[in-house]
């Protein structure tokens, strides 16, 4: 049996094993607007992995990211507001280090958001 692709990160890797994590990350452009494959599309070349409660980020010639799978969300000063397509989605900003990171990797301004437990169901643009 195989198991369906999920993308942790909206735009990059797909993985087998991460279903429950299907686009439960978003990359943000300083305006916190996701930035799609088009705008980013280092994205794709991003090597993800599930590893002992933590989403491990890789990517040629960076140190490896650890993001924790599973935090209960109750700091409100981390709360934000991220816009896919025309639709505000209520996020959980990662933090600096992840921010820091992932402009490096992506060479532009961005910061790493997580898709709130509570927000509404994201209508993510079809995959292509």
């Amino acid at each position: 049996m195989t198991l369906p692709l999920a993308q942790p990160i909206a735009g990059g890797p797909a993985l087998a094993d991460a279903g429950a994590y299907d686009r439960r990350w978003l990359v943000v452009d300083p305006a916190h607007a996701w930035l799609s494959p088009d705008q980013a599309p280092r994205l794709g070349q991003l090597e993800l992995s599930l590893r002992f409660g933590y989403l491990v980020v890789r990517a040629s010639g960076m140190l490896r990211l650890d993001v924790p799978l599973d935090v209960i969300e109750d700091d409100a000063s981390v709360e934000r507001s991220a816009q896919v397509g025309p639709q505000a989605v209520r996020v959980v900003d990662e933090g600096d280090l992840a921010a820091a990171w992932l402009t490096e990797w992506l060479g532009q301004p961005c910061r790493l958001m997580k898709v709130h437990p509570d927000a509404d169901a994201v209508a993510w643009p079809d995959r292509g």
